[in-house]
This record gives structure tokens, sequence and C-alpha cells, in this order.
């Protein structure tokens, strides 16, 4: 297990998981980062989007790949925060923005779900191949968590060599008791949340594919297991809501991670139930490469730390940032 140079200590100042939670979006302040946007052409004809920090070190530059979590895309705090720690660290980072979730939508009817791992794997394979001297860390934050555990589940030594490490954080490992979860009590504002943005999404895109008519159920969707029901399991050939989170979970494939990957969850995070991560570390018993940091403390994507409110240090993202720049430093020492 590594060590880390700061302990995290939870601020005091947000002392539940709710307020750790929202302070992320309500409370922290990100500069806006000088980022470009691409558009890469898939091979099953539609495209995905890649928002893009440049590194001055050039094209053997360490590089950042995140993966973005339940609508999310550069808006979002944590992604705005991991950009930074790449630019200040002389790193380049991309971000993957998942199918619906970039500028435009995507031509295809299918667009993105918890499980879906052909795009993260396709991209890294394009990253790598434009550069092929550049150690890659990636990240997955929430959902994207969940992709990412899985791909790497899915992948074990079959990933590039140039991928030298990955950190998950806020993940759903179990996707039938997260979804059950997350509308308990005050957790509906999360729920309510997400179907504000979903919904309307759905139902545009069978607006822009008439053949997907019967998903305008869709409409009446009132938790996010309904919403899975009607519309993400049906449009990815799914049975239903149930059979999606059962083949979609990344729980079962924790135990065949090959490459050195920080699972970083805080117990109180509302989105979660806590036992999921007793489950997570019976199945990573045997798993030496894989670490895993489960504060009591730090809500869903929050591991905020600091004495005052208005100096804030957010461990969450320098926890990743240091996890990734030893096994990056690690393979440039190597390559020279």
């Amino acid at each position: 297990m590594s060590t880390t140079s700061r302990p995290y200590r939870p601020a005091w100042w947000l002392p539940d998981s709710h307020s750790a939670t929202l302070w992320g979006r309500l409370g922290r302040r990100e500069p806006a980062l000088a980022v470009r946007l691409e558009r890469w052409d898939t091979p099953d004809g539609d495209f995905v989007e890649v928002a893009r920090l440049a590194s001055p070190g050039g094209s053997a530059a360490p590089r950042l790949l995140l993966l973005h979590g339940l609508e999310g895309g550069m808006h979002s705090h944590y992604a705005r925060a991991m950009f930074r720690e790449a630019g200040q660290r002389g790193w380049a980072a991309d971000l993957l923005l998942f199918r619906s979730c970039g500028t435009q939508p995507n031509r295809l009817p299918r667009s993105y779900h918890s499980g879906e791992t052909s795009d993260p794997r396709w991209v890294i394979g394009q990253i790598t191949r434009e550069f092929p001297d550049a150690p890659i860390g990636v990240m997955g934050v929430s959902l994207g968590g969940n992709v990412l555990c899985k791909l790497l589940g899915e992948d074990g030594h079959a990933l590039p060599e140039q991928v030298v490490g990955a950190v998950a954080m806020s993940v759903p490992f179990d996707l039938a008791r997260a979804s059950r979860h997350i509308g308990r009590g005050f957790g509906a504002v999360y729920e309510k949340f997400f179907l504000k943005s979903l919904i309307p999404k759905a139902l545009a895109k069978v607006d822009q594919h008439p053949e997907l008519a019967p998903l305008r159920r869709v409409r009446q969707a009132r938790t996010l297991w309904e919403f899975d029901d009607a519309f993400t399991a049906p449009l990815h050939g799914f049975l239903d809501a149930a059979d999606y989170y059962a083949r979609a979970s990344s729980l079962p494939y924790l135990s065949r991670i090959q490459i050195p990957t920080l699972l970083l969850n805080a117990v109180d995070d509302p989105f979660l139930p806590s036992d999921v991560l007793d489950e997570v570390r019976r199945e990573l018993r045997e798993n030496s490469v894989v670490e895993m940091e489960f504060p009591a403390r730090g809500g869903h994507v929050g591991f905020t730390a600091g004495r005052r409110p208005w100096n804030p240090w957010y461990y969450g993202e320098w926890r990743a940032a240091e996890f990734l720049a030893a096994r990056m430093d690690r393979f440039s020492r190597t390559a020279r």
C-alpha cells in the first residue's frame, strides 16, 4: 500500500454527508481552463467529443484521461479540478465526453451508461497511438468510476503498457443497490436533479430516432430505477433495469484488475449503501495491485479538507494526482 504525504482530515464545517456532497456544486470555485474540444468519429459511424488540455512538455509529457459521472462534463467541479491538478504538474489531460454529453446530440440511437466500456477503450487506443511515449493515468468519477473499474477488469493485461495507473472515485460498485439507496430521504434531491436533465435528453433522443417511440414512456419516470427501466435498459439491449444493473456493475470485475489502481470512496457516500464497501474489500482480498481508501467521511465526490471554509483543500483530486504521479514517474524513468 502506498502512503500519502498529506493525510485527509475532513472539513469540520461540512458535518454530514450531504453538505460534503453539495459543497462541490454549490461552494467550490474552480477556474475555467484553456481547453480545446475535438470531435472524434467512432468506428460505428458515430462520434464522441474530447476536451483536451495541452502540456508544455511535448508529446512525451504524462497524460490524464478522465471519465466523468452521470450527466457530467467539463462543467463538473471535479473535471476542472483534475485538469488544474494536471496543468500544475505539467501533464496534458483529456476528458472523454460520453455520447449525448457533448455539445451536440450523437448520431446513433445509443447513448452512454454505467457499463459501457467500448468508447473509453477505443479512446485509450487513440491516445496511446497519438502519444506513444507518454505515460497515461486514467481516472473515473462516480458513473465514470464504475465504467473504469469494469473496463480494467475486462481487459486485464490487454491494456496498452502506457496505461500505468488508474483512480476510481466515489464508485457505485453495485448499481441496483445504489439506485435504490440514492432516493432515500434527502437523497431524493439528487435523484430529481439527475432526472431533470436525463428525461428531456431521452425524449429528444426519441424525437431524433422515431423507431424509439415506445421508449417515450420514460416521461413517467419518477426515480432513476424507473428511468433506467424505461429507457437505458431497452435502448442498450438489456431486459430491464435489474438486468442492466446486474450486467453493468463493476463489483464482479474488481478481482480481475491487473494495473495499479486506487479506489477512493467515502463510507458516508449518500449514493451508495456503506456495506457495499465491505463486499469490495472481500472481492479484493487477493488482489494486491488495487488499493482501497475508504475514509469514514467525504460524501460523494467531496473529500473536502481544511480548517477554514474560505481556505479549503480538496483532498480527492490531490490524492488521485499523487497516486498517478508516482506511476507516471516510474514509467518515465524506465523509458529513459
